[in-house]
């Protein structure tokens, strides 16, 4: 089996999966020298898109390939569009490779004439797979939630650190979360299927932005107010924020993904683990530090001193 980013959010579930149930796992990723807990149980290969036949080499063997690869926002040339691109390459050589069936991340709702990039690039790559000649599960995830979670944890450090959290718009648009262990242990299973489809990844509940915000307010002891701002000023307070923390806390994209409740789904839930039962839990430890989507994913992994860190950070900004 092979799975893209095992070093990472998501893709570090699938593998730990994967290993439990006795399978050879072969990780593609853009950071080979990243601290893991694997081991050697882990065969390690570049993801290089730029080495198409590499990159078949390193696929050839497997019978799944678990894609999570994708970016959260545009940051110099990661792209959506690169990113998309870059997709179709693997797929391609997925294929090439004698691959049986790809299980691919998606996102819900996904729409070839969204405004939003995320989830028009998503549409773009679903109907790419449905026609590459591979098997497929196409996974549609809302919200995952998991202790390496930047969205919730992060929610959860602003909750703690400031007196007012601010609240885009009425906070009345619903997100329906699922575990990040539930997502892996869907993602083994349809593996594991013949034929293909497409489902959405959701958990059992259901909440407002506004109440999971105050939800997790009370279960870490936070007595933040909240406030209702315009999604323009809501938008300007996360620059300043980013600007403060060299980070991109939330954009204008994610904005109105959020406002437009695109994070939740009609159909029935697919993962068991409530949100409420797993907050409870991990109260103690959720938001003690602040989660940096551009030091995950953009300082190189040579930085290991809190002076390199903060340079890479800063630079990559």
């Amino acid at each position: 089996m092979v799975v893209t980013g095992a070093f990472g959010y998501s893709g570090k579930y699938i593998a730990r999966r994967l290993l439990a149930q006795g399978f050879r796992v072969r990780t593609l990723t853009a950071h080979p020298n990243r601290p893991h807990e694997f081991g050697s149980t882990v065969e390690v290969a570049p993801l290089d898109f730029e080495d198409r036949d590499q990159l078949i080499a390193n696929l050839r063997g497997a019978d799944c390939l678990f894609n999570t690869y994708w970016v959260r926002f545009d940051h110099g040339e990661a792209t959506f569009d690169q990113a998309v691109a870059n997709t179709k390459i693997l797929i391609e050589a997925a294929r090439e490779a004698g691959i049986r069936k790809i299980v691919h991340l998606s996102i819900t709702n996904p729409t070839l004439d969204s405004e939003l990039p995320y989830f028009r690039g998503k549409a773009e790559l679903e109907a790419f797979i449905r026609q590459s000649g591979l098997e497929y599960a196409i996974l549609r995830p809302t919200v995952i939630f998991g202790l390496e979670d930047i969205l919730i944890n992060n929610i959860a450090w602003f909750l703690r650190h400031f007196a007012v959290f601010g609240v885009p718009g009425s906070g009345d648009y619903c997100l329906q979360p699922i575990f990040v262990e539930d997502l892996a242990n869907l993602a083994v299973a349809e593996a594991l299927q013949q034929g293909s489809r497409i489902l959405d990844a959701v958990g059992p509940e259901i909440f407002t932005f506004r109440e999971l915000v105050s939800l997790i307010a009370a279960r870490i002891g936070s007595r933040a107010s909240l406030i209702h701002l315009p999604p323009t000023i809501a938008l300007l307070a996360s620059s300043i924020f980013g600007r403060i923390l060299h980070d991109e806390v939330l954009t204008r994209e994610e904005i109105k993904g959020l406002m437009a409740g695109l994070l939740i789904s009609e159909s029935q839930p697919t993962g068991a683990t409530r949100f409420t039962d797993w907050l409870t839990r991990n109260a103690d430890s959720l938001g003690r530090e602040y989660a940096s989507e551009l030091v995950r994913h953009y300082v190189p992994d040579s930085a290991t001193s809190p002076a390199q860190i903060a340079a890479a950070h800063q630079e990559a900004t």
